[in-house]
């Protein structure tokens, strides 16, 4: 694959070079080169403990899709660190708690601008157009949508208690193979399909993951989206699960994963086939399936076990600083 490649350059911190082969038909992206490994960025792997309690603040949000409360708990020991958000109201948009879920781990993080490139990515999710009011006057907003409202508020807050302008240590960022998603020429590159349908719901749709070339010719997925009927809303999962893929070291994206694997929804449980085998099982959630499948395909390509944990025997990657 080294013939005729198209390559794309950037300086921006975390961009590697990127090339493709437009004479190989299973073509993916090919990255040149890795940055640093990164876990230890995480202040607490889980939800922190704490038997008395911890202070929170609590905003309401009425869209036409249903009013809910966003729930947003801190930890206050010298500085104010938000460590998880949460959606509240029997009206909330289907998706919208799996997406305050994974936040939840970002903000568990010393990388502040981890948390504010999350936040700039789901103020962009399209979705249902609609007017609300926002803190801190109730001002009314056009946004493009519920997730883009949920993040408007939750950008708020975060830079009211004085979090997302401190000082980071920027591991999450600069551990990222590439800052945006990268695009393919008019020659496309290789991605996995997989069906979804969940009968308890109504939804039907596909989902895409594209994958890449790493420099010791390994694949990567770096991306994943959804075509066809689900609610549109799962949209910013997706956005968040795509940036979370862009971090080199496997640990994070499996550690994300394996956190949606028991994610619940009322009246969403169905019977959906055991990715790799001809067995059926009960998932407690669309989510939860997309969770499991894409698990599936980074064991697949020898990356991570079905537990989300890394393989051992699986590729070692060569990183450079």
């Amino acid at each position: 694959m080294n013939s005729n490649p198209q390559t794309v350059n950037s300086t921006t911190s975390g961009n590697q070079a990127l090339a493709t082969d437009e004479t190989d038909p299973d073509r993916r992206f090919r990255l040149e080169a890795l940055p640093n490994t990164v876990m230890s960025s995480l202040r607490w792997l889980s939800r922190p403990q704490m038997p008395e309690g911890n202070p929170a603040y609590s905003y309401m949000v009425e869209t036409p899709q249903g009013d809910f409360a966003i729930m947003i708990g801190h930890y206050v020991n010298g500085v104010v660190h938000p460590f998880e958000v949460w959606i509240n109201g029997a009206e909330a948009p289907r998706g919208l708690g799996a997406i305050a879920k994974t936040l939840s781990a970002d903000m568990r993080t010393y990388d502040r601008s981890w948390l504010s490139l999350k936040l700039e990515s789901l103020v962009m999710c399209d979705g249902y157009p609609c007017e609300i009011e926002l803190p801190p006057d109730g001002d009314k907003v056009r946004v493009p949508g519920v997730v883009s409202a949920f993040a408007r508020v939750v950008q708020y807050h975060v830079k009211k208690i004085g979090w997302i302008d401190g000082e980071g240590d920027n591991s999450l960022v600069n551990a990222m193979m590439f800052r945006k998603e990268p695009k393919t020429g008019t020659e496309g590159t290789l991605s996995k399909t997989f069906d979804v349908k969940n009968p308890s719901t109504g939804e039907d749709f596909a989902m895409f993951i594209k994958e890449l070339e790493l420099p010791d010719g390994t694949c990567r997925p770096y991306s994943v989206w959804l075509s066809g009927t689900y609610p549109k809303d799962i949209d910013g999962l997706c956005k968040l699960l795509s940036i979370d893929m862009r971090i080199v070291d496997l640990a994070w994206i499996g550690m994300k994963l394996r956190k949606l694997l028991n994610y619940k929804e009322p009246l969403g449980s169905f019977i959906g086939r055991v990715p790799g085998s001809g067995a059926q099982e009960k998932y407690p959630s669309t989510i939860a399936y997309i969770a499991r499948l894409l698990l599936y395909r980074y064991f697949q390509l020898n990356l991570l076990n079905m537990d989300g944990s890394v393989k051992a025997s699986g590729p070692q990657m060569k990183i450079v600083s």
